[in-house]
């Protein structure tokens, strides 16, 4: 089965892991020395499975591990599609198309580069809703279509691939993204397995965060079971809240982190 590692915004070594993009938490920061060790952790637990692109093979690709990146960030180009190169390796790079060119983001012509060095480009939907669930059906298969018919623009040939922003995936989520033309959906559900709904796929991933260790992702990617199940419960859970706290999810979840950080900075300034 299939096995997708996803990573955010990547940071340079040594710096204090605080992003300047807009609305993002440091912790799906990953620094440029962690990303490697990660990388490398991949290519050592891989043994059958090969690093490549959805969609490059006509069988099911049961074998194989797929490497996105969310958001559209400008260290996806100054740092991540790099690192991968080394590796001989491609990633999928999904795009919120309101946010390109703005500080901190990629522009069109850094998303054409990246197309061009064999990376796949996906969208990300126009605006990155907080909550695409509850979104109606008429909003989702604009943000999916837009976005979609903005990046073709750019990149002179047809997008069909995409990745639900901020994990708030649903069935009708799905459902616009194949109205809209994409044949695969990644998701942000930590799961191996695929669906299929229309003439979508869809496909989970298990998204790397600033403290993930090294071991655990090539664990992950190697199909090892227990660090999936404890990704898996955790994310159950964060679906739980979201769903009741709604609107609200995203600012309790900020207060919460803020706590966690400031607590940590004062044991290690008493350390």
């Amino acid at each position: 089965m299939p096995i997708t590692i996803g990573f955010h915004d990547i940071a340079e070594s040594g710096s204090s892991g605080q992003s300047t993009a807009a609305g993002h938490t440091t912790v799906y920061t990953v620094d440029r020395d962690h990303l490697v060790d990660c990388l490398t952790e991949i290519r050592a637990t891989l043994q059958a499975q090969t690093v490549e692109l959805v969609g490059d093979r006509d069988e099911n690709e049961e074998d194989s591990v797929f490497i996105t990146a969310d958001d559209g960030r400008l260290s996806t180009y100054t740092i991540l599609a790099p690192v991968l190169e080394q590796f001989g390796w491609r990633g999928h790079f999904f795009i919120t198309t309101d946010w390109i060119g703005l500080p901190d983001f990629l522009n069109e012509q850094q998303i054409r580069e990246l197309d061009s060095r064999g990376h796949l480009i996906g969208s990300h939907s126009c605006s990155h809703p907080r909550g695409m669930w509850t979104l109606s059906p008429s909003v989702l298969f604009r943000e999916w279509s837009e976005s979609r018919a903005h990046l073709a623009n750019v990149l002179g040939h047809e997008v069909d691939v995409a990745a639900v922003p901020a994990g708030y995936y649903s069935r009708r989520v799905a459902e616009a993204a194949a109205a809209s033309g994409y044949r695969v959906l990644f998701t942000s559900e930590p799961t191996a397995s695929t669906s299929v709904v229309g003439t979508c796929r869809v496909l989970g991933r298990y998204t790397v965060r600033r403290h993930t260790s090294a071991s655990v992702v090539g664990s992950i990617a190697g199909g090892d079971r227990w660090p999936r199940w404890k990704q898996a419960t955790a994310w159950a859970a964060t679906k739980t809240a979201k769903r009741v706290a709604g609107k609200w999810y995203l600012p309790l979840r900020k207060v919460v982190l803020d706590g966690l950080a400031a607590r940590t900075q004062q044991h290690g300034n008493h350390a």
